[in-house]
């Protein structure tokens, strides 16, 4: 296992869905709770070190005319969303020099400004939570991948659907295209 050395100045946390809606969805292996409590620890840890903190949540028309619908085995729901769906959680305490994006698919890179965000600021590395595991933070790395940025992710800031889930892309996908720490590891590192 390669040992961890972040440069803050050099990096960004990028925090996917942590928002009312989906944190109050069922989660595993890590309950929301806990994958919050991490992320603010991450962002609070950085932002003081002088990194850059990006809180990105999924959103839609009232009318979902601007969501996907494609024709598929296992869709992932439908119809109207409550009204504080796309909020994000309070207990993030976001602050005023942190970027807020909203997307509209899987990830956050897709049809947003993030990666023009980050260039201009000269960030190279990425720190990658939230939920779920296996939608928005895997489909994000796989972009961030592409686009040569290096990655940590945050296992247990992050969680999925099922642990079975979690474990899979955890434990198979993002090895592959970066190093998976805890985050008192993470902390570690940047302390």
């Amino acid at each position: 296992m390669d040992k961890l050395e972040l440069r803050p100045a050099k990096t960004a946390l990028i925090v996917i869905d942590l928002q009312k809606g989906i944190a109050r969805m069922p989660t595993a292996p890590h309950d929301a709770a806990t994958v919050i409590q991490n992320a603010k620890r991450l962002a609070d840890a950085l932002r003081a070190q002088g990194g850059f903190i990006v809180f990105v949540r999924v959103a839609g028309s009232p009318d979902g005319k601007d969501r996907l619908h494609p024709a598929c085995d296992s869709p992932l729901g439908g119809g109207p969303l409550p009204a504080d769906w796309s909020e994000l959680v309070p207990d993030l305490e976001v602050q005023a020099g942190d970027l807020v994006l909203t997307k509209k698919q899987w990830g956050a890179f897709y049809g947003t400004e993030l990666d023009l965000q980050l260039r201009r600021r000269g960030l190279t590395t990425i720190i990658l939570c939230g939920i779920a595991t296996c939608f928005g933070v895997e489909s994000t790395a796989r972009d961030a991948f592409e686009r040569g940025y290096e990655q940590v992710f945050a296992e247990d800031a992050t969680s999925s659907r099922t642990a079975a889930e979690h474990e899979h892309t955890v434990g198979r996908i993002l090895p592959r295209i970066g190093l998976v720490r805890k985050t008192a590891d993470i902390l570690a590192a940047l302390s």
